[in-house]
């Protein structure tokens, strides 16, 4: 026996079941979509698409999140399994589209971590003022390998050491975002705030009023700054409650993230104006940095520090649904078998996390070395792999549930239709996303890669690499693949809170 595994217990070690609550993960799964980083990138783009109609594109695009969020949750009652997509698609649809949908969760934390640590990073030194290291190059790498290596050990060491390290990140992130926020308003509405600045409209939640065209663009931009909720639901094993709870935390993430989108992204386009946002829209966030020096004056270090938190934060969550997505996959050997082990003492998957954490840190130095243009290339290649395995697991959560779904009106609307709706939502973003990126003038570096965008490139290679991976791996460890696809019980939707 393990000495940190409960008495009476043999075996290998497992994850520490119970090791957080409720609250703990639904504020793992709002730090994940770093919402303060997310809202400084996404605004001035969203306010170029669509104008004032800003708040009602981030209010269109929770829709989708909300359904697939329902799907998560009624796939989480009936299989509390880290691996979530991977697991719950592999029950619906069986092992093949199971394991893309893993590979798809696994490589979005790859691609990203590097990018979060380094934003961290560079708003860190802002906030200190030391603009001059944050310059520099050499310096701003290395403190960010360095950060990805420090949130790598604190999530080895223990899920609840990682929910005290994001009980405190939130509440200044969320506090830094509030008084942002006020301050704008409050100078709106004194007539104190700098020429262009507009009085708040009902209308402006209006996501139409900007037209067809524009609300697609925007919804591709909007979709994607929820991205990162349903890292709450990773930890199921490890949540009291698990068959409930991170299921509710994942859905609660995303009505408190419309929230908080909706409040901040009113103030900053009422305050700054359309003219001002869309002019410095390819500064992304750096157009909180420059209205944070004229809304605080000399306070401006405390949106600068809402940054540095938000993006230190999410570099810390996104690393926990690649890295139990991975360990889920090897236990059922569709990985190798080593990515499975648990440390004895922490009980949390330390091979798996390092594994994420070594290669992301080595795709964000060799990206680097390309180009900055390139690193971003790499982050819109995200979204691809974000609504590939969404839509899926809308997907599999009608079709698992399928003999269900005509049994009342609750299950026909919250585990069919709605989880339907968000699929063909995000699958259609996903088709008018793969034709924007096909187009290499839509690229941040604007260069052609093989006749087509670099984000498109790079996420065809993340999905040629998977299948060859997936063909080894099913040659050398087949068990896997000899699962085979089911429904869900006949008292599936009957049961309650452990039941």
């Amino acid at each position: 026996m393990t000495k940190d595994q409960p008495q009476g217990t043999t075996g290998p070690p497992e994850l520490k079941a119970g090791a957080i609550g409720f609250t703990d993960a639904l504020v793992i799964g709002l730090n994940s979509t770093s919402p303060a980083y997310s809202l400084a990138a996404a605004i001035g783009p969203l306010v170029v698409l669509v104008g004032v109609y800003a708040p009602g594109v981030m209010l269109a695009s929770f829709v989708p999140m909300l359904l697939i969020a329902s799907a998560f949750y009624y796939l989480n009652k009936v299989d509390q399994d880290c691996g979530t997509t991977f697991s719950w698609v592999t029950r619906a649809m069986g092992p093949w589209a199971g394991w893309l949908g893993g590979w798809a969760v696994a490589m979005t934390g790859v691609l990203v971590v590097g990018s979060l640590a380094d934003v961290a990073v560079t708003y860190g030194l802002l906030t200190l003022g030391l603009d001059g290291l944050a310059g520099n190059e050499v310096v701003r790498q290395g403190l960010t390998v360095a950060l990805i290596v420090a949130m790598t050990a604190v999530c080895v060491i223990g899920t609840e050491a990682s929910a005290k390290v994001q009980n405190v990140l939130i509440l200044a992130q969320v506090l830094c975002l509030l008084v942002f926020a006020a301050a704008a308003l409050y100078q709106v509405s004194a007539g104190t705030a700098p020429p262009g600045s507009l009085t708040p409209d009902v209308d402006w939640l209006n996501p139409f009023g900007a037209g067809g065209a524009a609300l697609t663009g925007g919804l591709l931009l909007g979709v994607f700054i929820y991205w990162g909720w349903e890292s709450a639901v990773n930890l199921t094993e490890e949540v009291k409650d698990s068959a409930s709870a991170p299921g509710r935390a994942g859905v609660w993430s995303t009505i408190v993230l419309l929230v908080t989108y909706l409040s901040v992204g009113t103030a900053v386009v009422a305050y700054a104006g359309t003219a001002f946002l869309s002019e410095n829209a390819d500064e992304e966030e750096a157009v909180f940095a420059t209205l944070a020096d004229q809304v605080m004056g000399g306070w401006d270090w405390v949106v600068l520090l809402a940054i540095c938190t938000s993006a230190l934060a999410s570099t810390q969550t996104t690393i926990i649904p690649a890295s139990r997505t991975i360990l889920s996959m090897a236990r059922r050997q569709a990985l190798p078998k080593g990515l499975a082990r648990i440390h004895p003492r922490f009980r949390t998957p330390d091979t798996s996390t390092w594994w994420v954490a070594v290669v992301a840190a080595g795709w964000y130095l060799v990206v680097n070395r390309i180009s900055e243009n390139a690193l971003f290339d790499s982050l819109t290649a995200l979204s691809l792999l974000i609504a590939f395995y969404y839509a899926l697991t809308g997907l599999a959560c009608a079709v698992y549930y399928r003999h269900h779904l005509l049994k009342d009106l609750r299950s026909f609307l919250f585990i069919g239709l709605g989880p339907l709706v968000g699929a063909a939502l995000l699958a259609w973003l996903l088709a008018e996303s793969v034709g924007d990126m096909a187009d290499p003038a839509n690229s941040y570096s604007g260069t052609s890669w093989f006749g087509l965008g670099p984000p498109l490139v790079i996420a065809l290679g993340i999905a040629a690499t998977g299948v060859v991976v997936m063909a080894v791996q099913r040659l050398v460890s087949p068990a896997y693949w000899s699962e085979r696809p089911g429904t869900a019980p006949p008292d599936a939707t009957a049961r309650r809170n452990g039941g």
